[in-house]
């Protein structure tokens, strides 16, 4: 069964919009398209095997890989609508997001969609797509993602963690020397025409202490960078981490701001870091110290940071995001956006780039393949490992040498005796391999199943498919 089969072989008729859904979520067959994007072939000593001793990967797809149909928004990196363009997938590709009613209409028809920072999947999208089996999300954050209503509907979400830490790290460091020397006041300044040559409240670096809020992959990065120009560096994390180089980990956040000349926030945005650098933070921080957002809009008040910069409090600021932040380019930075913006941008000092932390060539290539590769591995072959929304499940490819075999992904209801139920089911079939895994409520289930025919994969599916717990079911082979 090299060659993929749809329902209608299967004598299987899809009568509704429910049905039509597992029919694209369902009967993927696969075991990956090149070795790529398979396990690499370890042996339990640790070491590759010889070409020559590993069986060939299963050349297969998920039924017509052209009835995979893919989204992909705001300018995702050509390298990633290449991957995806390889499979044989319908990939479109957009430039922008789109307004909420027409995401809604477009997102009824697509198995994947791929999306930044700016797209908001709610629920109120989300419901709409039938057909929709994994979101990419083609950055570092998931918040833009319901990803509890996906997960409890079986639509898997990936993201790209670190594959742009380094070019946020970069700008960081950058911003801190622009800010120490007022850089950006004195080119504006030069660029309108006034020579204003003044060392009154401009500094080095070096010697000065550098406070990260949120150790994890890009404040470590930056902590590195930081030591390299002669700053000390504090850190403040919600968990105990390891220090590189001569790094400290503090006990608060007020510590760290009463000691830090230049403060960074490098945190997720979640409900107990809403605002967390407000006025009282504000207040802890050193007179002519700097504040730094490149994480989350919501983690630093505003309102609050143009007070204390207007009395002198704060000497400096670079803000990359903002609670609300335009859907495309143009002159959208304005009060109708956010009410501040003016007196915002008004301010002496101030560095305010428009979301660009990990917008760099070498960062949206990567991100591109990541996610991308992730994508395929999920369609092709139901591996979620590095899904944010499901348990982390994988098992090792299909060969040429298994050609009667079948992949059964069965995510249901995380409830009592669903294995027993589901395993009644397979156990009347020679089941070569299996894993489970749950997360929350959610858990996900799959085997590789050998010798079997077209009417024993039916049998399977449909039986599994009545079970009271199904969230969603894919047969890959």
């Amino acid at each position: 069964m090299d060659s993929a089969v749809d329902l209608s072989t299967l004598g299987i008729e899809p009568h509704n919009t429910d049905l039509t859904r597992r029919v694209s979520s369902s009967l993927a067959i696969s075991s990956s398209p090149t070795g790529t994007f398979h396990s690499p072939p370890w042996t339990r000593s640790g070491g590759l095997l010889h070409a020559g001793s590993m069986p060939s990967a299963k050349q297969l797809k998920p039924f017509n890989t052209e009835d995979i149909k893919i989204l992909l928004l705001e300018n995702v990196n050509q390298t990633g609508v290449e991957t995806l363009k390889s499979q044989g997938y319908q990939v479109t590709s957009l430039k922008s997001a789109l307004p909420e009613d027409e995401l809604i209409e477009r997102i009824r028809n697509v198995h994947v969609i791929g999306i930044r920072s700016k797209t908001k999947l709610t629920v109120r999208i989300l419901r709409e797509a039938k057909n929709l089996i994994v979101i990419g999300c083609f950055c570092i954050g998931t918040n833009q993602v319901d990803i509890k209503y996906a997960a409890e509907h079986g639509i898997a979400v990936f993201n790209s963690p670190f594959s742009n830490s380094r070019s946020v790290a970069e700008l960081v460091i950058a911003e801190i020397i622009a800010l120490a020397r007022q850089l950006c006041d004195r080119s504006n300044e030069l660029h309108k025409g006034t020579w204003n040559k003044v060392s009154n409240g401009c500094w080095e670096i070096r010697g000065k202490t550098l406070g990260i809020i949120g150790y994890g992959h890009i404040g470590s990065q930056l902590s590195v960078l930081a030591e390299a120009f002669g700053m000390t560096v504090i850190y403040y994390d919600a968990v105990n981490l390891m220090a590189l180089g001569t790094a400290k980990q503090v006990a608060t956040i007020e510590e760290l701001l009463r000691g830090a000349d230049f403060v960074t926030c490098h945190v997720p945005e979640l409900p107990e870091t809403f605002n967390m650098i407000g006025r009282d933070q504000l207040d802890e921080m050193k007179k002519g110290s700097y504040l730094i957002n490149a994480s989350r809009g919501h983690i630093v008040d505003i309102p609050a940071l143009i007070d204390a910069m207007r009395v002198g409090k704060i000497a400096g600021a670079a803000l990359d995001v903002y609670p609300s932040e335009p859907g495309g380019n143009g002159d959208y930075f304005n009060n109708e956006l956010n009410q501040w913006a003016e007196d915002l941008r008004n301010l002496k000092n101030i560095i305010l780039t428009p979301h660009i932390g990990g917008s760099t060539e070498e960062a949206q290539i990567a991100i591109g393949i990541e996610v991308s590769q992730a994508l395929i591995r999920y369609i092709n072959e139901g591996a979620t490992l590095g899904a944010v929304n499901m348990p982390e499940v994988n098992l090792r490819s299909l060969t040429m040498d298994e050609a009667n075999h079948v992949r059964v992904v069965y995510i249901h209801r995380n409830v009592p005796g669903v294995l027993r139920t589901v395993n009644e089911i397979l156990g009347d079939h020679n089941v070569d391999k299996q894993m489970t895994d749950s997360r929350g409520e959610v858990a996900y289930l799959m085997a590789d199943i050998s010798d079997v025919n077209t009417s024993l994969i039916k049998d399977l599916y449909q039986r599994l498919e009545a079970l009271s717990s199904r969230i969603m079911t894919r047969v890959l082979y």
